[in-house]
């Protein structure tokens, strides 16, 4: 992810637009991506993001600068995601709807290894929508943008310990839904017995 410079940061908190327009531009990438694993909804996740900057924005004098500025956006985002759940009260990932807004990797050599990776693709979609809100958050936050337990810890306002937890938990039940649809699997089976699901 690209690093927002303090600087930019400071000029966009003077009310400088086109420094702001700057950090949208940069972020937008990550924010949908992140909105989208949490919404699966093109659509959703767009006005998401859209929000999140509008509330990035008018929240710009609020910013701590001793955090991370990407880590805050993402923050935003991921909060605002969830709070649209629980208040539509809808699961997390339409699987259909997924399916249907994923299109092929274009530098796929064969339509073997394409059928490959959307097999690959909606599962992992399949075993993220089995996770709670909050869990689902914690991972896509670890596993896609690698942030370390503190990051995850601050942007999502919960203890480290409960950052580890939630993994932990989150690690195996998707193991327990891989190991569903891929009976056998020597590596699943040993990440769901590592010990008994929460």
């Amino acid at each position: 992810m690209i690093a927002i410079a303090p600087e930019l940061v400071r000029q966009a908190q003077k009310g400088d637009e086109n420094a702001y327009t700057q950090i949208v531009e940069s972020l937008q990438s990550p924010v949908f991506n992140l909105c989208f694993r949490m919404l699966s909804n093109s659509k959703e996740a767009e006005d998401a993001a859209q929000e999140t900057f509008w509330r990035a924005y008018k929240g710009l004098n609020r910013y701590d600068s001793s955090r991370s500025f990407e880590t805050w956006i993402l923050a935003i985002a991921a909060h605002h995601c969830i709070d649209l759940q629980r208040r539509r009260k809808l699961p997390l990932i339409d699987i259909d709807t997924f399916m249907e807004e994923t299109e092929p990797d274009r530098n796929t050599p064969n339509p073997e290894s394409a059928l490959l990776e959307s097999e690959s693709q909606s599962q992992l979609q399949l075993m993220l929508s089995s996770l709670p809100d909050l869990d689902r958050a914690t991972l896509i936050f670890r596993y896609w943008y690698e942030y370390s337990e503190e990051e995850i810890s601050q942007s999502l306002d919960i203890s480290v310990s409960a950052v580890k937890s939630r993994l932990h938990r989150a690690r195996r039940k998707m193991a327990n839904v891989y190991l569903a649809n891929n009976p056998g699997d020597q590596k699943a089976e040993r990440m769901r017995n590592e010990s008994p699901v929460l």
